[in-house]
């Protein structure tokens, strides 16, 4: 009797230790998530003030803050594209307190563009958390070129190979890549001439010193509007309410051409899943809120919201078509 009451005491303590085993897997996330936040997050934009992830961030931050009841803070940690901010915070405590304003284009082109440099790993080190907005590109031309439409463009280039100029904001950036991925759909040849930033390479545009370019909407719908570029075509699947009358890529000439300079938010790989969910759910909410969806629009980015995992697929997608496109035009960095 007493042997078998100490083997029933044994099982139960057992089976107490296997549940207490189970639920304590489960609390800490739960904890994590009910406590949370309990003091301000940092919101770290890796690039100086003033540019689209820094404003885009800004929207963002301040809704956040309402929502979650604690200070969002936005920290500038430019340098070096983008990546001594993402390497802060893909090397943060992994609690949700530090966070990314990630411009995840050029995150993924600098994957593999700077992949013997980077100290961080894009797909590996962060978790994503919830894209947040896009910026198209479009297709402008100085006016000397007599070309109205992409399709003309194709053609003039075909007949003037390795002649027709174009113009980036620099050697891995999203619209040096667009016009490398242009090149490949197309069949075309063109001279690359980088410069140090939109606004370079916008003047010289204007000025006819290069003669074509794959821009982001908010940078050049100013020329265009004001007849100093023409417009050929957006890179977005459908057309879009800042250029309406411009028609798209596909719509153009060249089918399922499409590309956006893609914004979201990040934490540092491990960050408790209940903690992950908890951000996307309140970003999924101020997304939908149409004063940020302008709020956004006035900065020429398309509000977005999507799951972690759609994030996680999205980000895994971008680094492999620029992979593609870098390795197939052989670019190099700076």
């Amino acid at each position: 009797m007493q042997c078998d009451f100490r083997r029933r005491a044994f099982n139960g303590a057992l089976a107490a230790l296997a549940m207490t085993t189970t639920f304590g897997m489960a609390l800490p996330g739960t904890a994590a998530a009910a406590g949370y936040p309990d003091k301000p997050i940092k919101l770290v934009v890796p690039y100086p003030p003033g540019g689209a992830t820094d404003i885009i961030g800004r929207v963002i931050a301040q809704r956040m803050s309402t929502a979650l009841g604690q200070q969002v803070i936005v920290d500038n940690r430019g340098g070096a594209g983008g990546n001594i901010g993402a390497a802060m915070v893909a090397k943060a405590a992994p609690d949700g307190y530090t966070l990314l304003m990630g411009a995840l284009t050029s995150h993924s082109i600098m994957q593999t563009l700077e992949s013997k440099t980077l100290n961080y790993n894009l797909e590996k080190d962060f978790a994503p958390i919830s894209m947040v907005g896009a910026v198209p590109l479009v297709f402008v031309v100085n006016p000397s070129v007599p070309v109205n439409n992409l399709a003309e463009l194709i053609a003039y280039a075909k007949a003037k190979p390795g002649q027709l100029t174009y113009a980036s904001s620099g050697a891995g950036a999203p619209q040096r890549m667009a016009a490398e991925l242009f090149k490949r759909a197309a069949g075309v040849d063109m001279l690359h001439v980088p410069y140090k930033g939109s606004g370079p390479a916008m003047s010289d545009l204007v000025g006819g010193q290069v003669l074509t370019m794959v821009e982001t909407v908010p940078a050049a719908q100013g020329f265009i509007k004001a007849g100093k570029l023409r417009a050929l075509a957006v890179t977005t699947p459908e057309r879009i309410s800042m250029l309406p009358e411009v028609p798209t890529a596909s719509e153009a000439g060249l089918p399922n051409f499409a590309v956006s300079s893609m914004f979201g938010v990040l934490a540092p790989a491990g960050t408790p899943k209940d903690i992950v969910e908890r951000l996307n759910g309140e970003m999924m909410k101020i997304l939908q809120v149409p004063e940020v969806k302008e709020q956004l629009l006035q900065q020429g980015a398309y509000a977005l919201s999507t799951t972690p995992q759609q994030t996680t697929e999205r980000i895994r997608k971008e680094i492999g078509m620029w992979a593609a496109v870098i390795q197939d035009a052989k670019i190099t960095g700076d």
